[in-house]
């Protein structure tokens, strides 16, 4: 039977993942256990307890606006508080993740890593601006794991560690912008990804890629 855990399982898509996916499905979360993916000792303590191998680690986490600050319209509406304040819950939260994860990791068999990102955190697809600190945070996170990947590949052979894009999904994440956007709901998200995963091969291992499995430019 597969094992699955999924960090940030309160939220929309990671709840619908949590109800989507086969097999044990262990959920941790801010809301339901206290896990603070911004406190390295939080996520330390939470990984440090759970027992054997999973088959699936999916970060479901993250926040477009982080104690108040709105995404910037402008350069002038730029803020160190804010850029540390996504760099924190977007970036550096996942890759925190990911070290206290190794060990839930298979080194022997197949085991994937998923972190979702956001398309706007392409450099290479940024075609209209603003959203500084978030695009920003979304690329580092890119990087991250797409950095892991590699290390990954010479401890964990099999292991594959992935950033996805799941679209514009209906959660209160999105709320504000809905209408602006195609949006989709958290359960077709979750199939969608869960599809993803599914047929990830390891020469897809430190690819960003989208709900359809397309790669997305860096």
């Amino acid at each position: 039977m597969q094992r699955h855990l999924i960090i940030g399982a309160s939220g929309g898509i990671g709840s619908a993942m949590a109800q989507a996916l086969p097999g044990e499905v262990v959920s941790l979360s801010r809301s339901s256990d206290g896990l603070d993916i911004c406190d390295e000792p939080s996520i330390a303590h939470h990984l440090g307890r759970q027992k054997g191998r999973f088959d699936t680690i999916i970060v479901t986490t993250g926040a477009l606006v982080v104690n108040g600050a709105q995404p910037e319209k402008t350069l002038r509406s730029v803020s160190p508080d804010a850029v540390i304040d996504q760099f924190r819950v977007n970036a550096i939260g996942p890759a925190l993740i990911l070290k206290h994860a190794l060990h839930l990791l298979y080194a022997d068999r197949r085991s994937v890593f998923a972190a979702l990102s956001a398309r706007v955190g392409s450099i290479g697809d940024n075609h209209i601006g603003g959203w500084y600190s978030y695009r920003s945070a979304k690329a580092a996170l890119n990087q991250m794991i797409h950095t892991a990947a590699i290390e990954l590949s010479r401890t964990h052979k099999h292991t594959i560690a992935v950033c996805l894009h799941p679209g514009t999904v209906q959660t209160p994440f999105t709320a504000a912008y809905a209408g602006r956007h195609k949006m989709t709901s958290p359960k077709n998200a979750a199939e969608q990804l869960i599809s993803v995963i599914d047929n990830l091969s390891l020469q897809d291992s430190g690819k960003f890629l989208d709900y359809s499995g397309q790669e997305i430019a860096w």
